[in-house]
């Protein structure tokens, strides 16, 4: 199984935001809104969304929305 993870990082590397879901296309469309999102003073602070796959939900970090 593949869960796909997004995550908005802020400039000191703290998740601020994360979702997980089995779904390629759903965890796609997160991440382009958690990007879309960040405003452009943001990016250039050093704020980034991210998105990365994990076998396990174990893998996931504690405070994401699980989604299945």
């Amino acid at each position: 199984m593949i869960i796909w993870v997004n995550e908005q990082i802020d400039p000191c590397g703290i998740i601020r935001a994360c979702i997980a879901c089995i779904d390629e296309v759903q965890a796609q469309e997160c991440h382009d809104s958690f990007d879309t999102n960040l405003t452009a003073e943001q990016k250039q602070e050093g704020w980034v969304a991210q998105m990365r796959t994990v076998a396990s939900w174990d893998e996931v970090p504690v405070n994401a929305l699980k989604l299945d």
